[in-house]
């Protein structure tokens, strides 16, 4: 206290003197004309009084369309707003209103924002620097609110941490909804900045340093953003970027065509049409090409000819609504085919399945699974069905479910099941597999100062044949920048063509077969973890399950001492004559082991 009071005298002292002086001399200090550094002090004074977290909005023009399913349905990945390009200096803000579901408190269930580079979704050369969702957790290991390769946890801040419980639910995420500001800023050459704020909550990440290029065009700097809803609907209204696509106007709009989703293939004689097609909906275009999934309670639904005879129907559907609702001048029209058939009175087994002996295998990480299951291959499967009439025919498999396997060495059986609960059953065989050790080439990949770009250096593909788990030993070394800057697996086909999944170290990945897998680790803290990381002995198993899955699991022990584990289970697509992995780097290099005369490392 004494040095601050010694302080104020100093100020006073210096404030007094300076009174003296300009009363002497005219009085200056609160003229215009006073000196320049005094009417600087006092404008920094007046702007720090008046800033806030407020954005100041320039240059909105409107845009209006709605993103999602208005009944709550959208999955991940399903509904897209517009591509809005924010080229390097600028910076786009958005303005739009986030319909959170009343009954739904499952905490992930609000939007992300995904920044890629300026490529369409999906395209040739696209990537995606992360995607930022708009809640945020106090566990940032186990619920994950971003991610990507260029999006950092540690730049993150939010004024409402949720607590998800067992049911990744938290009644505070209802505070997410309503009117949200959107900023992605790169308008300061040092900095990348994102804020999400609806007034009551506010997220903001800001990275110390711009963002990388991903564009393969150098000259090129724009990057691309555009919002995905996940179990909510967005209705959007401005925005100071034009987007692609042009912008919506907020008048009304006439609808112009649609297209039917979810239509069924059969439908059993004697059920109404309204309980047929109750899951269909469909995505209505209006003028100024503004979508909209219009659910099955607003369309009108008409069979030609009707219901009361076997065969195959014409299905008539009829949208009479302008975009905001109103009755349109002109209704439009669309229209299907489904087949009216008889009821299935029981099934049969007439072909055996292709593969009926599945493997699989259990490490360190997957000992404490106990309720770990196989998927059940249905390639070769012939059902025959009978019907009520005495008819038969073969049932496709996609209309059949099937129960699955217990990861449990012996015989079991699996249930077929129809959709109206007739059932019949197949036998399995199950065994463990004994993991054969494998040595990766090159012995090291990456550069040793782990300065290796994502997806610079692989290995050699190493092909795994059904029924066999291959295990790589190796030294993980990281640059520690981030937590995917460690080993990564990729399993493909031999030629690469097609790939079934990139596996990270960090309990994340992608592939066409990574969304059917089970995934989970035991990283806890991550920044822990990481550190461990660089110089951790680790091996790495793929089982080739044989029943167009993958296994992969992975035993970290890190140099603090502790051992992590990471599994991913049931990475399907896979053609079981044609799996291989490999590894690829990024930000890291490995050191495999390489001696012959090794004692294999068990980790059991």
């Amino acid at each position: 206290m004494r040095h601050l009071n010694k302080i104020a005298s100093v100020f006073c002292a210096a404030a007094l003197a300076m009174l003296t002086m300009t009363a002497c001399e005219g009085g200056d200090l609160y003229n215009v004309n006073s000196p320049d550094w005094i009417s600087e002090k006092i404008d920094s004074i007046e702007n720090s009084k008046n800033s806030s977290d407020e954005e100041v909005l320039e240059g909105m023009q409107e845009d209006v369309y709605t993103i999602g399913n208005t009944d709550y349905t959208s999955g991940w990945w399903s509904s897209f707003s517009k591509y809005y390009v924010v080229p390097d200096g600028e910076k786009w803000n958005a303005v739009f209103n986030l319909n959170i579901n009343p009954s739904d408190n499952t905490y992930y269930k609000n939007f992300a924002l995904v920044i890629t580079n300026d490529v369409d979704r999906g395209g040739t050369g696209y990537l995606e620097y992360g995607a930022y969702r708009f809640d945020a957790t106090n566990d940032s290991a186990k619920y994950n609110s971003q991610w990507g390769t260029d999006l950092y946890f540690k730049y993150t801040s939010s004024t409402l941490l949720l607590s998800p419980d067992d049911s990744n639910e938290d009644e505070n995420v209802q505070k997410l909804g309503g009117k949200v500001t959107l900023t992605v800023d790169r308008s300061n050459p040092d900095t990348f900045r994102i804020k999400l704020t609806n007034g009551t909550v506010t997220k903001t990440y800001l990275q110390p340093y711009p963002l990388r290029n991903l564009n393969s065009d150098a000259s090129d700097t724009n990057i691309r953003c555009f919002i995905v809803p996940e179990g909510s609907y967005i209705n959007f209204l401005q925005t100071n970027i034009v987007p692609i696509s042009g912008l919506t106007s907020a008048s009304d709009k006439a609808p112009v065509s649609m297209t039917l989703q979810n239509v069924p293939e059969e439908v059993t004689l004697g059920t109404s049409l309204e309980d047929a097609m109750a899951n269909v909906s469909a995505v209505v275009t209006f003028e100024e090409g503004v979508t909209k999934t219009i659910p099955a309670s607003e369309l009108y639904f008409s069979a030609i000819p009707d219901m009361t005879d076997l065969g195959e129907k014409n299905l008539v559907v009829i949208y009479n609504k302008t975009f905001k609702g109103e009755n349109a001048t002109n209704p439009i029209v669309a229209s299907a085919k489904f087949q009216v058939v008889n009821e299935i009175s029981s099934i049969k087994i007439s072909q055996q399945p292709t593969r009926t002996h599945y493997y699989y295998y259990n490490s360190a990480a997957t000992e404490g699974l106990g309720d770990r299951s196989l998927a059940f291959d249905s390639t070769g499967l012939e059902v025959v069905a009978t019907y009520g009439d005495g008819s038969t025919s073969v049932v496709k498999n996609s209309k059949l479910t099937f129960s699955s396997v217990p990861a449990v060495a012996g015989t079991h059986t699996v249930t077929v099941t129809t959709e109206n609960g007739k059932t019949a059953s197949v036998d399995v065989t199950v065994s463990e597999t004994e993991p054969v050790a494998v040595n990766p080439t090159p012995s090291v990949l990456g550069p040793v100062d782990n300065s290796g770009a994502w997806w610079s250096a692989h290995t050699d593909n190493i092909n795994v044949p059904a029924g066999q788990t291959y295990a790589a030993s190796f030294t993980n070394y990281s640059s520690l920048a981030g937590n995917w800057n460690n080993f990564v697996i990729v399993l493909r086909s031999s030629d690469n063509a097609t790939e079934y999944g990139v596996l990270r170290a960090d309990n994340y990945g992608w592939g066409n077969g990574y969304n059917a897998c089970i995934h989970n680790g035991t990283q806890g803290d991550w920044a822990t973890w990481l550190a461990a990381m660089n110089g951790a002995k680790v091996t790495v198993y793929v089982t080739n399950c044989n029943n167009g899955t993958a296994d992969v699991q992975a035993v970290m022990a890190g140099t603090n001492g502790n051992t992590y584990y990471q599994y991913y289970l049931g990475v399907n697509t896979v053609d079981p004559s044609n799996l291989n992995f490999a590894f690829t780097i990024d930000g890291c290099h490995l050191a495999f082991d390489t001696s012959a005369a090794k004692k294999y490392r068990h980790y059991r």
